[in-house]
């Protein structure tokens, strides 16, 4: 698929003057699921995508045939910086994938498109940074009680894999810090997800993260664990679909159609996790800005995240619930958030 009518933030058609015309910028946004590139020039105060490609990444074994591939018929482009956000560790510009048997090295891909101006973020601090730039119009508010306030953000996002991210604030600028979050120890709130925890320990003795339940396998871990203790009734079709199609979409799907009791009370416990969890990180960095989800999941479950779920799990915080009544929670509806964040990452730093 290519697209040469990316939609910027507005923040992103003004480069500063320092940078000369004609600069062209390789962004990427490499997932487990799907890996997007584009091309983009700047010249002057503008700035357009040359092309833009999404991928399959279990179609490629490593990482250099997919940006072969793309670069196919862009090879007389001189590139003067890239940036791609991966998800995964990022060590000394070097990131082994968490969900793709992929190596990716800053050297490598500069050799490849010959530029030493190459950067490797974990995905969560791209999105970090797309966040910081994207208008109001691509976020849509949960909590009610919101209040607008200035300090840190928080950036939880759930999809292939679950990220978080923090924004730290120091008064004057914000700095972007990487975690591996979604790795932490899940932890039951009620006696269903002390049951879901049991089950859980069964499939994975040494460890159960949270993104083992806030992801879409997640989803699926749920839905399997809901037919295990014969919540209800399985739907014959809602299986035939699974084996055909990913089956967290399918259960998604449904869950937002309120078309399968199963699918739908999977959903509603992810909600309540997903919420917990987000809750958990506001309480850790205090995001009085706001926390954000993003992540290819938040967008298409929206109507069931609105439904109140999500902020029950939330705010239950016991002594703390008070901290958390009026901070903003929003969800990022703009798929490409942590390309545009690559991209405005590779802008600031070749500044």
């Amino acid at each position: 698929m290519t697209d040469a009518g990316l939609s910027l933030p507005d923040s992103l058609h003004t480069p500063d003057r320092q940078i000369h015309s004609k600069q062209v910028y390789l962004a990427g946004d490499v997932g487990g699921t799907k890996t997007i590139l584009a091309l983009f020039e700047t010249d002057g105060d503008d700035l357009k995508c040359l092309k833009k490609e999404q991928f399959f990444s279990a179609d490629y074994q490593i990482f250099a045939e997919l940006l072969a591939s793309f670069l196919t018929d862009a090879d007389c482009i001189q590139i003067t910086a890239v940036c791609i956000g991966v998800a995964g560790i990022v060590i000394n510009s070097r990131c082994e994938t968490t969900n793709l048997p992929w190596v990716l090295s800053s050297q490598e891909i500069g050799e490849r498109v010959n530029t030493q101006n190459v950067w490797l973020l974990n995905d969560l601090e791209a999105t970090a940074w797309g966040l910081l730039s994207l208008p109001e119009h691509n976020l849509v508010e949960l909590n009610a009680d919101a209040q607008s306030q200035q300090g840190n953000i928080a950036v939880v996002a759930a999809g292939t894999g679950l990220g978080e991210a923090i924004i730290a604030w120091d008064g004057a600028t914000h700095h972007v810090i990487a975690s591996e979050g979604g790795h932490v120890d899940f932890a039951p709130n009620s006696e269903q997800e002390m049951a879901l925890l049991g089950y859980m320990r069964e499939k994975y003795p040494e460890h159960v993260s949270c993104e083992r339940l806030i992801s879409g396998e997640g989803l699926v871990n749920i839905y399997q664990f809901l037919q295990h203790i014969n919540h209800a009734a399985t739907a014959p079709e809602i299986e035939r679909q699974m084996t055909e199609r990913d089956p967290a979409a399918v259960i998604g799907e449904a869950g937002v159609a309120g078309s399968d009791t199963l699918c739908v009370e999977a959903l509603t416990l992810f909600c309540r996790l997903y919420g917990s969890e987000s809750g958990n990180l506001a309480l850790k960095c205090l995001p009085y800005a706001g926390v954000y989800l993003a992540g290819g999941i938040g967008a298409k479950i929206l109507p069931v995240l609105q439904q109140g779920e999500f902020m029950r799990g939330f705010l239950a915080k016991g002594r703390c619930r008070t901290i958390l009544q009026k901070i903003s929670v929003k969800v990022c509806t703009n798929p490409e958030v942590a390309l545009l964040g690559a991209l405005s990452y590779a802008q600031k730093t070749l500044r």
